[in-house]
């Protein structure tokens, strides 16, 4: 069983607002953090699934701000989750264990219209299974996609300026769009960084956001610690100079405006980066430790919260309570 979350708390109160980018304690909800949530939850619950070998582990995180509804996905089997900004339990929305060929999830995003793109991670790797799914609001499957590399872990996920979705590959430095066209929906190669990126052993590329002039994507080598910049005009892949900041472990990012939050998974850190704002440069700000007893992997913003993943990456065999859980964004 996980150690107390009152003590997690206590632990973590001391950890005060930078003067950009502020975040309260990562854990259980308190009175004080429902009351900055307006009355919404301060965290969410998840449904576990009991027949999951090593229990329930969840990952990606995808949010559409006009419903104010969130998708969580689940590595072990794939099921995604759905849940709203009001309520305290999300509910499972779609089902995994081989549905539509998925059998493990990883990022997700959702469109303006509200589709929902799913990342397969390792799902299509090995066997003719899909790598990525679409999905409308109503929860109909509008495409199951095979990638042309065969080799493709696709990590997260995000939706450029032009509409259509962009894939990191956690396997081979290349980025996947995604776009319904005049002959269905259809996944190709956008980007190949390996002129300049070079992969080693572990997950490589994972988080994508936009840069805030919408010029660049910024992707995280969590192998590495470095971040890398891809100009949505040519593809091309440049790096980016963080300041000397330990990025290594990086998963999620979350972006809002210059602002740029890292999250370092098993260094259970969260950096704050401020990148200017074509994200050919950044600057440290903090870095500052997250719940002792969580392994967060990413989050999204939802009604200005920063909404986590709790995975539970570093339990064996993973036990409940399974949460998202919130913390206070820039005012």
């Amino acid at each position: 069983m996980r150690t107390s979350r009152i003590a997690a708390l206590a632990g973590l109160a001391g950890i005060a607002a930078s003067a950009t980018l502020s975040f309260t304690a990562l854990g259980m909800g308190t009175a004080a953090n429902a009351a900055e949530g307006n009355g919404r939850p301060a965290s969410y619950l998840l449904e576990g699934d009991p027949s999951a070998q090593g229990g329930s582990k969840f990952e990606g995180i995808g949010v559409d701000q006009e419903s104010g509804r969130f998708y969580v996905s689940e590595v072990t089997g794939g099921e995604i989750q759905r849940g709203s900004a009001d309520r305290a339990q999300a509910e499972e929305w779609l089902a995994g264990d081989g549905t539509d060929g998925r059998y493990t999830a990883r990022g997700i995003t959702v469109d303006d219209e509200g589709r929902v793109y799913i990342a397969g991670g390792p799902n299509g790797t090995g066997n003719d299974r899909p790598d990525l799914w679409v999905y409308s609001p109503e929860g109909e499957l509008l495409a199951a996609l095979r990638v042309p590399d065969n080799n493709a872990f696709l990590n997260d996920v995000a939706i450029g300026p032009d509409g259509t979705a962009y894939f990191t590959n956690s396997n081979d430095p290349t980025i996947i769009r995604v776009a319904e066209g005049a002959n269905g929906w259809q996944a190709t190669e956008w980007a190949d960084g390996s002129s300049l990126i070079t992969t080693v052993e572990g997950f490589n590329l994972g988080g994508i956001v936009l840069s805030q002039d919408r010029s660049a994507f910024v992707v995280a080598q969590g192998t590495t610690g470095q971040l890398w910049r891809f100009s949505i005009a040519t593809g091309e892949v440049s790096e980016i100079d963080t300041d000397g900041a330990d990025l290594r472990n990086a998963d999620g990012l979350i972006a809002q405006g210059r602002d740029l939050a890292v999250v370092r998974n098993f260094d259970k850190q969260l950096v704050h980066l401020e990148l200017n704002p074509s994200a050919t440069s950044a600057e440290l700000v903090s870095s500052r430790a997250t719940d002792s007893d969580r392994v967060f992997t990413t989050g999204k913003l939802l009604d200005g919260r920063l909404l986590l993943v709790d995975s539970h990456f570093d339990e064996q065999t993973a036990q409940g309570p399974y949460e998202i859980v919130t913390t206070r964004m820039p005012r």
